[in-house]
């Protein structure tokens, strides 16, 4: 299992419209497209309307990196700068919980 928190702080009004509509676009290709991408949710932030949460599972690394070479992916990479005021990534590792894939 391969997980990530990505945090997105967005420019302004417009630029949330906008980055939002991109990920209309993106989640469903990745939901059809990606076997190894278990969980990929977009959050908004309660009492932060310029910021989106990203919590990303994948199957294992491999999974991650076929991620990260779709074409609509690489199309999100190239068009969501435009948007941002700036962002987070934090590389997970699961300890334990409910749900917790483990490989067995």
């Amino acid at each position: 299992m391969f997980a990530l928190y990505v945090r997105f702080e967005l420019k302004d009004e417009t630029a949330a419209i906008g980055f939002d509509e991109l990920v209309a676009k993106t989640a469903p290709l990745i939901k059809s497209e990606e076997p190894g991408t278990l969980h990929y949710i977009v959050h908004t932030i309660k009492d932060a309307p310029l910021s989106r949460a990203f919590y990303e599972v994948y199957a294992d690394r491999t999974a991650f990196e076929a991620h990260e070479q779709q074409p609509h992916v690489k199309h999100f990479l190239a068009e969501r700068d435009q948007y941002l005021e700036s962002h987070q990534v934090d590389w997970l590792t699961p300890t334990g919980g409910k749900g917790l894939i483990t490989g067995e």
